[in-house]
């Protein structure tokens, strides 16, 4: 299948400012554009690119005072199958696991995990299995939290999150986290696009997805707190040790947000056939 995906985002800067875009997808599906992932600006500066200590591509732009508004279209293809569930083995111990993985085992800025370390053994430590381990602690996340954009806030931590029970998607994903690293599984937040592909359309407005990915037996696998189920198109943009490590844009400097569209649709077939 192929996906049509892009956005266009908007700032009012006072000042000259220097920004960081976490705008492109990940360097992992390059493979799969079937056109160019290009980040435009308007009016237009001039932007330089680096991959982050991750693995994710990084636009540099400094921009003038004023109206700024980032944008890009891209076609990509997708296998249109759900996302992969692990099948269900003993958990690896901690001195198993590779070097560069352990990183994701402890705690970050927004996924806490010592501090619910206790809760987090109380709850889910007689839970045998990696991954039932990983489901209990999605389920109890998709249940706990209400989804709820007038309650985001970029300041939550997954401690606050399992305190205040309401947030958006990165509030699901960085409580997931958080538990599942409290618990030795190795957890890693994602950001990218996740359109309505295969479910009933959402009522709330277009927006980007935060998932989260775990390794076991070997691998890293993707999972998803908010929804709870497999799904189907999710386009990676970036991964890290939770959203401070992949905001989608980061301004050193006043940066007023005046608009946010964010599209992802799944092209009809006769537009596959003429694209094929």
């Amino acid at each position: 299948m192929l996906i049509r995906a892009g956005y266009d985002i908007g700032f009012q800067c006072p000042a000259q400012t220097s920004m960081l875009l976490h705008l492109n997808i990940h360097p992992s599906r390059l493979g799969d554009l079937r056109s160019p992932d290009i980040v435009t600006s308007q009016p237009s500066y001039a932007m330089g690119a680096y991959l982050d200590l991750f693995g994710n591509r990084v636009t540099r732009v400094d921009v003038q005072p004023g109206q700024v508004t980032f944008s890009n279209r891209f076609v990509i293809h997708d296998s249109g199958e759900l996302d992969e569930t692990p099948v269900d083995a003993p958990l690896s111990p901690v001195s198993r696991l590779p070097d560069e993985v352990l990183v994701f085992l402890v705690p970050s800025r927004f996924c806490d995990s010592d501090n619910l370390s206790q809760f987090a053994w109380d709850r889910f430590g007689r839970i045998q299995g990696g991954y039932g381990r990983v489901k209990a602690i999605c389920d109890f996340v998709h249940g706990h939290i209400r989804f709820d954009y007038l309650n985001a806030s970029v300041f939550r931590s997954a401690s606050d999150g399992l305190r205040d029970a309401t947030g958006v998607c990165r509030d699901f994903a960085h409580l997931a986290v958080a538990l599942c690293r409290a618990m030795n599984v190795p957890a890693r937040y994602c950001t990218g696009y996740l359109g309505d592909i295969g479910v009933p359309v959402d009522v709330n407005p277009p927006d980007f997805s935060a998932w989260f990915e775990v390794f076991l037996e070997g691998r890293w696998y993707t999972m998803d707190a908010r929804h709870n189920h497999p799904r189907i198109g999710r386009i990676l943009m970036a991964r890290g040790r939770d959203a401070a490590d992949v905001a989608i844009t980061t301004a050193f400097g006043v940066a007023n947000l005046v608009r946010f569209d964010v599209v992802t649709d799944e092209l009809p077939e006769d537009r596959m056939l003429a694209s094929a």
